[in-house]
């Protein structure tokens, strides 16, 4: 158990971005006893580490868990300006999250096996992401029709999903398999749903694509060849644009994007792409755009009207609840909200 709560201390502080001195004044210890708590050496006593809980954020049964997830590798898309120190507390809030949904899919005896079709694929050059694209829409029996939840497609396909608020614009998303066995996503909750649509398939190209050292452009650039061909398939955007244009109108780019939930900016891009439009007309759109702020701002607006956000994880705490699995308690722990939530949300039915 010593161990069990060094291991949370050490991690709680790194959630908070907090130094052992800033623990130490808060408990009114000193900084090398805070060392020892960390190091299973010494164990707070049950005032201090309510105190400690406090402070993390969390309730008192974190110190007590047992369930630990190990993240596999994690590469932030934007580590300029993502700091070391807030990747470590993204990287904790994560793990949080996902030893209790673990740990919740375990006591309901839920354990999904996860298959990548595109494994295999070979992938030499950017142009390869258009047949794995039609390989994994075929195998997700989605066809080239448009997909107006994401995220219900990510989890119906064991794929786990994770929306955050409150982390900042620096962070766009994030990919990995935890304990080497279970794929997830993580994604800014914040941004408009066309940017999280493209995020979450982005980061599903991290997961699933196979890039041989001698593939030809970077990793990021075959994720978003992967992310726009999925969204906007090649076969739909000839279908719906034609053939090549000398001009391309706002009402059409305002319904496609209504239609398929891709930016107009990915939808321009993608035009450039299979060669609707010319380099030279995508150079004079964004040039357009740079120096007309009304026209900018219009093109930016975000329209696709089905919301992206996972709720399974909730689903299954209260799934547990009603099945006598776990506690009310614990489910209000789960959920972070108070026991008299969970009895009123119980209750409706």
């Amino acid at each position: 158990m010593k161990k069990i709560i060094a291991y949370r201390i050490k991690n709680g502080r790194k959630l908070r971005l907090l130094s052992q001195q800033e623990v130490a004044d808060e408990l009114g210890v000193s900084k090398q006893m805070v060392s020892k708590y960390e190091k299973g050496v010494s164990v707070p006593d049950s005032s201090k580490l309510i105190r400690l809980a406090s402070l993390f954020g969390q309730k008192t049964d974190y110190f007590f868990r047992a369930y630990q997830v190990e993240l596999g590798e994690v590469n932030f898309r934007k580590k300029s300006k993502f700091s070391r120190k807030h990747q470590d507390a993204l990287k904790e809030r994560i793990k949080i999250k996902l030893e209790n949904y673990l740990w919740l899919e375990e006591t309901l005896s839920i354990d999904y096996s996860f298959d990548n079709i595109l494994e295999k694929e070979k992938i030499k050059s950017i142009q390869d992401i258009e047949k794995v694209v039609a390989k994994l829409r075929k195998h997700w029996d989605i066809g080239t029709d448009p997909v107006h939840n994401i995220i219900q497609i990510l989890e119906d396909n064991h794929i786990k999903v994770i929306d955050l608020d409150d982390v900042g614009s620096e962070f766009d998303g994030l990919a990995c398999f935890v304990n080497d066995k279970y794929p997830v996503i993580v994604v800014n909750n914040s941004f408009s749903v066309e940017r999280k649509r493209f995020t979450l398939l982005h980061e599903l190209g991290h997961l699933l694509l196979n890039l041989p050292d001698g593939a030809i452009g970077s990793k990021e650039e075959f994720c978003d060849k992967f992310a726009a061909e999925f969204l906007l398939p090649k076969k739909i955007i000839i279908q719906e644009f034609g053939g090549k244009r000398k001009h391309i109108t706002l009402p059409e780019l305002i319904a496609t994007q209504k239609k398929y939930g891709i930016s107009i900016l990915a939808i321009i891009e993608r035009l450039a792409d299979v060669q609707i439009l010319s380099q030279t007309q995508l150079k004079a759109f964004y040039q357009k755009i740079n120096f007309n702020p009304s026209l900018k701002k219009e093109i930016n607006l975000s329209r696709f009207e089905t919301p992206e956000f996972s709720d399974r994880y909730k689903n299954l705490v209260y799934r547990a609840v009603s099945e006598e699995s776990i506690s009310i308690s614990k489910a209000s722990s789960l959920l972070n909200i108070n026991v008299n939530t969970v009895r009123e949300n119980l209750n409706m039915l």
